[in-house]
């Protein structure tokens, strides 16, 4: 079946290279969602592929000229329905956009925003660099996505996040006139800082067409170290105490619910009875590594750590790594999951990890936490059956209690995930009145008639409290 064609529609296909524009409605199906599964998704007009700069100005000023809503989308790989399409929107999807450009030179890569996270990995490595911020789901991500939500990964405890590495970009504005910002420049202080403006808008100030980012020397083999506890509380203040005085590669958390959907997923032999597991590393040189491990060993049997293992092989400790990037999934396997992203400063993770196995325990629903507790971010899973609708009531309210709880906190209601449309409800409330309508004036002025993915992070056609 074929969408009504409209004289937009016609436009579109006229104006674009053959075969860029989608209209039939089967085939625009796998473009409403992305891995949020955001029940009011809408029916797109149509879904434009693109393959150019040109190609995004040419829908985006044929969007400004009929007042149609333009939905950036990259891997579909969002975590807070950033990309959730909107009735007679067009879909515009940037995943046809993958060419990456290597500098060994200058040690910047030059990025279309459809390649994904692993792809510029693999180049960098070609030339013996690096680059470092690592999603776990860094195999299937693009760096569009990565630059439109500021996402972190695993790494960032040490490297820092997405905007740490980006130097410059090429933005189409929402009447279709495309701009250079910042460049292949590693400091550079003219003029307001525009290009992080852009970093973490979720689509809604401009559609990226283009990224450079900024690479570093290859990581050194880590040594890596997995503690488990018996306590949630030990292994928290082992966080805090690590934080405070080493700086590991990676320091990753995972509760019991978690390892136990890990295990179950892996047979890695994890402990199913522990609280708590941390995953940490250091990518020191070998003797700085292990005696940064030794410390850091100390610290958690310390804080009550039942069992500690060490090991410097790079395979053996890939594979504990491994298991933490695929808790998510693991999890998935249990039920619909409702996924939360909030952050607190490190020394609160433990009255939010307390006060979520609280939360659980008061709705009687599980709740799987991870974390990248290095860095206080950690990522509650809500787990529910959606057919029973007391359980997915319940959820619901669970979701809300855990935002609000990292708010009471200090915290945030997004470290690296976008606030998409899922959490636009607690925008208010995390920002308050007077940074909200600041936020709010920066996306009028750029964005005057609020086509660019309206819902998404402002309130619009889309917002609203969960449902479904």
């Amino acid at each position: 079946m074929t969408v009504m064609a409209t004289p937009l529609t016609g436009r579109l296909i006229a104006a674009l290279p053959v075969g860029t524009v989608i209209t039939d409605t089967a085939s625009m199906d796998a473009y409403r969602w992305d891995r949020a599964n955001d029940p009011t998704a809408g029916t797109p007009l149509a879904v434009v592929r693109a393959t150019t700069t040109e190609d995004v100005q040419t829908v985006v000023r044929l969007a400004a000229e009929t007042g149609t809503a333009v939905i950036p989308r990259g891997a579909g790989s969002g975590l807070s329905g950033g990309s959730t399409a909107v009735d007679g929107a067009i879909v515009l999807s940037l995943n046809r956009m993958r060419k990456i450009h290597i500098d060994a030179d200058t040690r910047m890569a030059t990025v279309q925003p459809g390649a994904f996270n692993a792809e510029v990995k693999a180049a960098a490595s070609a030339h013996g660099l690096w680059y470092p911020p690592d999603p776990s789901s860094f195999e299937f991500c693009s760096i569009g996505g990565n630059v439109a939500t500021n996402a972190g990964g695993l790494c960032c405890v040490k490297y820092g996040v997405t905007t740490d590495y980006v130097l410059g970009m090429t933005v189409v504005l929402a009447d279709g006139r495309a701009v250079r910002l910042g460049g292949p420049r590693v400091k550079d202080v003219a003029g307001l800082s525009l290009t992080k403006l852009f970093v973490g808008s979720e689509g809604t100030l401009g559609v990226i067409t283009e990224v450079i980012l900024r690479l570093v020397p290859a990581q050194l083999p880590p040594t890596t170290l997995v503690a488990s506890f018996p306590t949630l509380k030990g292994a928290t203040d082992a966080v805090i105490e690590i934080t405070r005085s080493t700086r590991p590669s990676m320091l990753e958390f995972m509760d019991r619910p978690t390892i136990r959907a890990v295990e179950a997923a892996t047979r890695m032999g994890l402990d199913v009875d522990a609280a708590a597991m941390l995953v940490i590393q250091s990518d020191n040189h070998a003797d700085a590594a292990a005696a940064e491990i030794a410390t850091i060993e100390a610290i958690c049997r310390t804080h009550g750590a039942e069992e500690c293992f060490a090991t410097g092989d790079p395979d053996e400790g890939e594979a504990f790594v491994q298991a933490r990037r695929m808790a998510i999934p693991a999890v998935e396997r249990l039920g619909t999951v409702l996924l939360e992203d909030v952050g607190v400063p490190i020394p609160r993770l433990g009255d939010l990890v307390l006060g979520i196995e609280q939360i659980a325990a008061r709705h009687d629903i599980l709740i799987a936490v991870l974390a990248h507790a290095g860095d206080g971010n950690t990522h509650p899973l809500i787990v529910f059956d959606p057919a029973d609708d007391s359980q997915r009531e319940r959820a619901h309210l669970a979701y809300g209690e855990v935002m609000d709880l990292a708010i009471s906190l200090g915290g945030t209601i997004t470290g690296e995930h976008g606030v998409g449309r899922l959490k636009q409800p607690w925008l208010r409330d995390y920002l308050g009145d007077d940074v909200l309508e600041l936020n709010e004036r920066i996306k009028h002025a750029l964005d005057p008639q609020g086509i660019l993915n309206p819902g998404a992070v402002f309130a619009g056609p889309g917002a609203g409290r969960l449902e479904g």
